[in-house]
């Protein structure tokens, strides 16, 4: 067996598929129309109470149940970029975990949670390059050297 997607209710699959390209720079792999699916394995699904055979009004909006995660090599950059979508609405401000990965968590056009976080090489670098020793920096992320080496080799 394998996976091939999540597929997202959405309200207007043409504004919803131009936030995703606009923001996340996410290439369309099949339109049909009301169902949109990236490259990546994300599907929109506009109709969604049609597709799964649910009454409108089961198809929730803000469930807070799940997150959709990327992550970003220039998170610094993504936050001036995520400035031009003055309407977003925010889960709290940027924060940074105990590993060391910063993150920002936001609502997209339909209510589902996205989380972008500092791409997890990006923060290994950042403390070698900040005089930690690889040791070091096993100890901060919690994560073996031999396992950061090969995330930075990945």
């Amino acid at each position: 067996m394998k996976h091939t997607c999540i597929v997202i209710s959405v309200a207007d699959v043409n504004a919803a598929r131009k936030f995703y390209e606009d923001l996340f720079g996410l290439e369309v792999y099949q339109d049909y129309g009301i169902n949109i699916s990236f490259t990546c394995g994300l599907a929109l699904q506009q109709d969604f109470d049609w597709l799964v055979n649910l009454p409108k009004e089961k198809v929730m909006k803000n469930s807070n149940n799940m997150e959709i995660c990327f992550e970003e090599t220039d998170f610094d950059g993504f936050m001036e970029k995520l400035k031009a979508y003055p309407d977003i609405e925010y889960l709290g401000e940027v924060i940074e975990h105990g590993w060391g990965q910063r993150v920002v968590r936001f609502y997209d056009l339909d209510g589902h949670i996205i989380e972008v976080g500092e791409d997890m090489k990006m923060v290994i670098n950042r403390f070698l390059a900040s005089g930690m020793t690889m040791e070091e920096v096993s100890v901060r992320m919690d994560a073996s050297v031999e396992d950061l080496t090969k995330l930075l080799k990945a």
